[in-house]
């Protein structure tokens, strides 16, 4: 069996590193990037490590096109090629209407969630790819139910930055589909995580949860497990499509 690399971006924390465990725990190596959180990542990195894999933290800027051509030749260098990356980088601001939203907001939430997002899986696709002499490998790119619901009086911005994740999903699935590589979608719901407060409600959740179908919220390794079917062997027909991971929201 060949060797299983992982990337996760944006994998310190929350549902980045809810998936570095459960696919560490199913062996594979891995490699996470952050921006900020770098005592965060060498512990994640070191519980990994305690499970029998080899892991790596690497801090990347997922907004620079120069950094995110380094995070790719650091894992080429010390794991191998990847044939697996997890697309989970991205930030969202305080929640805002549109109408008091400036450009320097917007673009640093296009700049990561869209942009950063297509030039990771550029990178992903240039080892992957049978075409350039890879052996085919897996996207899973996190998106948000937000694609979905639009998220009115909260993220609109954030929301259309998900939406545009969507796209991408979509076409570049069919575009590399006959050079050995699957590309899908995971779009969590309600989850408990920090990214939450970074909108300035730590306690968002438990103000909607009673209008989620299963009146709760979810929490970061129910996402993991989704993004882990979808890169592994039991989802080998699946490409261009999307798990819902939102309650039934």
């Amino acid at each position: 069996m060949k060797n299983k690399v992982a990337l996760i971006t944006g994998g310190s924390r929350g549902i980045g590193a809810a998936t570095a465990k459960l696919l560490a725990q199913r062996g594979y190596q891995i490699a996470i990037s952050h921006r900020e959180r770098r005592k965060q990542a060498e512990d994640l990195v070191n519980e990994l490590q305690s499970l029998g894999v080899t892991a790596i933290a690497a801090r990347a800027d997922i907004t620079s096109e120069d950094e995110i051509v380094r995070l790719f030749e650091k894992v080429d260098q010390n794991l191998g090629p990847i044939n697996s990356l997890v697309n989970n980088a991205a930030v969202i601001k305080p929640q805002m209407r549109v109408e008091l939203m400036d450009s320097q907001r917007i673009n640093e939430i296009l700049r990561t969630n869209i942009t950063g997002t297509l030039l990771c899986c550029r990178e992903a696709i240039k080892r992957m790819s049978t075409k350039s002499g890879g052996s085919g490998g897996t996207i899973v790119n996190i998106s948000s139910a937000a694609s979905r619901s639009g998220s009115p009086n909260e993220y609109i911005d954030y929301a259309a930055s998900k939406g545009a994740v969507d796209t991408l999903t979509i076409g570049l699935s069919q575009e590399v589909a006959g050079e050995g590589i699957r590309v899908n979608g995971v779009r969590p719901g309600f989850i408990y995580t920090e990214m939450h407060a970074d909108g300035g409600e730590p306690d968002r959740i438990e103000r909607v949860k009673s209008a989620i179908p299963l009146k709760r919220g979810g929490q970061a390794e129910e996402v993991a497990k989704a993004v882990a079917w979808l890169l592994s062997d039991e989802s080998t027909f699946t490409t261009g499509s999307f798990i819902d991971v939102a309650g039934g929201k």
